[in-house]
């Protein structure tokens, strides 16, 4: 349930732009009419009206996105308070200065804030919060393994930051679009997969343990009867 909420503000930008990009001259009237009043000019231009459209969709996706956790009940985990707060500023940015710009920021400062949190946490609060998500599954060796595993993931996401600006701004909005949904889904899952590496070659090996015979009772260390 939480992996398809965690998706549905994506999947329905994607889907409301690429609609409405195929639909332009209707999307900058249907903006115009109903949500000019958000816009500095109050008119959508037949360019613009597509991300601003996707925009407004999103904003309210993770809007519901919060809502619904928050009535199920459960706590709102910081990174989609952070989502949340970019969303709606960076959001209501590009939409008041017809400006895509804003919106394309938004991916960078969560991965970004990710890779802040993950690195603050383990070098000002001593708190490595890849070992508190995956420890009770997962034993590795040395504590050196987690420290390390923190810290590719603290590249991971600043890289990804640096791509995700990359594309908006040396590629069109539509191609941006495409890479927000299937190329960062597809980084993601190289990501896990090399990660399932990692693990697997710093996992403690619990099984010679385990086929280790016990002392056979009653005798001592040299294997005499007492």
């Amino acid at each position: 349930m939480k992996l398809l909420l965690d998706f549905l503000p994506l999947v329905f930008f994607f889907a409301t732009f690429k609609y409405a990009e195929m639909h332009k001259a209707w999307a900058a009237a249907f903006a115009s009419e109903y949500f000019g009043f958000m816009v500095s000019g109050g008119v959508v231009g037949t360019e613009e009206g597509p991300v601003l459209l996707a925009t407004l969709v999103v904003m309210v996706c993770t809007l519901a996105q919060a809502a619904i956790i928050k009535l199920r009940g459960k706590k709102i985990d910081l990174m989609l308070w952070i989502s949340l707060g970019l969303v709606v500023v960076l959001g209501g940015l590009t939409i008041w200065f017809h400006n895509e710009t804003f919106i394309k920021w938004k991916p960078s400062g969560l991965y970004w804030a990710m890779a802040l949190v993950f690195w603050f946490s383990q070098a000002f609060l001593g708190k490595n919060l890849i070992k508190a998500m995956l420890g009770q599954d997962i034993e590795l060796k040395t504590p050196a393994a987690w420290l390390t595993l923190n810290r590719i993931w603290v590249l991971f996401f600043a890289l990804m930051g640096v791509l995700n600006l990359y594309v908006a701004y040396n590629y069109s909005t539509s191609t941006w679009a495409s890479f927000k949904v299937f190329g960062v889904t597809g980084l993601l899952i190289v990501f896990m997969l090399a990660q399932a590496v990692y693990l697997g070659r710093h996992m403690a090996d619990q099984a010679a343990e385990d086929q280790t015979p016990p002392s056979p009772e009653g005798t001592t260390k040299t294997g005499e009867q007492p």
